[in-house]
């Protein structure tokens, strides 16, 4: 029976995760059997996940957040491949530390000023910095190249730990969990989302998508195709008529709601920080999902560029201004040397950076970890 204009559909995968070598195309979801709402068909979970978690079980999120973070220290080799640029730029600085004096301390402070702002580090940070160090060696407590190193390493962990708190995803305790996903155009939201569903499907969450980015053509595209690779399900707008996008999140929450799906993943349409009209789309997306679930969403995730630098500062200014950011994905940090950015974010917005984008593998969404970030940059 074919669709009827302007309604939603749903598309049923397997839940068991494809090797995420084996490419996709939209060739094997035309196979699968889609399911027009209303009514909304009973979807049964497969026994081929790790454990089952009943609704409204207490601490079951905690645990996932937890468990997240434990793996993400284990594979500290991904952070530190992904930040190799970062790190390279930074390693001039065993260089100007190496034959330090007492004698040619300005000059070495100034050149690693430099250094700093080359890898995007801010000048209100920059200038912190450097003056801390230099008042700890005039004053005598820095004594040698590596106590200055270490203090340096020191300074920019406290600057990021002081104002990047609860950096493990906030889900609450009642299901399903609601995750926006927002930013501008190109910044990497729809593959982050695939990445972060592909992680949380490994550790047993029933996933749903929503396919909230009804402006361009090839997101709905895109995002079945991240549904069949981790085995999830999506709710995606169909027919001539564009559906609003607040239509689409709320189905697909109540849908999560009614079938027992832990979290609901929500795309959104890219948008710049300067659209106001499309900014306020965004409230209305953010409306809608509450008056299914009460505290919904749980977090609102911004999604920014890397290798724009500094640049994203005013996006990430507008975005909490207007819907309230819970935390930060930074993508395409293996592609520039400009690691600093982190911490000049951080610093001046206080929103905690959750995951970072270290590569374009599917495990590449990495969960932020402030001690091995600045390890990676600066070893």
């Amino acid at each position: 029976m074919a669709a009827p204009s302007n309604s939603l559909f749903f598309l049923t995968s397997s839940s068991t995760l494809p090797s995420p070598s084996k490419p996709t195309t939209l060739t094997t979801l035309s196979n699968l059997p889609r399911i027009h709402f209303p009514p909304i068909t009973k979807i049964t979970r497969t026994s081929s996940t790790r454990f089952t978690c009943s609704a409204g079980q207490v601490g079951f999120f905690t645990r996932l957040g937890r468990l997240i973070k434990e793996k993400a220290k284990s594979d500290v080799d991904k952070i530190f491949s992904g930040f190799s640029k970062t790190r390279d730029n930074l390693a001039v600085i065993d260089e100007l530390l190496l034959y330090w004096n007492l004698s040619e301390t300005d000059r070495v402070l100034d050149e690693l000023e430099e250094v700093l702002l080359c890898s995007d580090f801010g000048p209100k940070i920059t200038i912190k910095i450097v003056d801390s160090l230099r008042d700890d060696i005039l004053s005598g407590k820095l004594k040698s190249g590596s106590e200055i190193k270490d203090a340096l390493k020191k300074c920019v962990l406290d600057l990021v730990k002081s104002k990047s708190k609860k950096t493990e995803l906030q889900l609450g305790f009642r299901k399903p969990a609601v995750i926006m996903i927002v930013g501008v155009n190109g910044g990497g939201k729809t593959t982050s989302l695939g990445k972060l569903a592909y992680r949380l499907k490994n550790e047993g969450v029933k996933i749903l998508m929503a396919a909230g980015d009804t402006f361009r053509a090839a997101a709905s595209d895109q995002l079945e195709i991240w549904a069949e690779r981790t085995g999830s399900q999506i709710v995606v707008a169909e027919g001539e008529k564009k559906v609003k996008a607040s239509s689409v999140l709320s189905q697909a929450v109540k849908r999560g709601k009614e079938e027992g799906f832990d979290v609901v993943l929500c795309d959104t349409s890219g948008r710049l920080h300067t659209n106001y009209s499309l900014m306020e789309e965004l409230i209305a997306c953010k409306k809608a999902v509450g008056k299914v679930v009460s505290g919904a969403p749980n977090e609102i995730l911004l999604v920014l560029d890397g290798t724009t630098g500094l640049n994203m500062l005013p996006q990430a200014r507008e975005f909490n201004e207007v819907v309230g950011i819970t935390g930060l994905i930074l993508t395409k940090l293996d592609g520039s040397a400009r690691g600093g950015c982190v911490v000049s974010v951080v610093d001046e917005l206080g929103i905690p950076v959750k995951f970072v984008g270290v590569g374009e593998g599917v495990e590449d969404l990495q969960p932020f970890d402030a001690d091995a970030f600045v390890d990676a940059i600066f070893s």
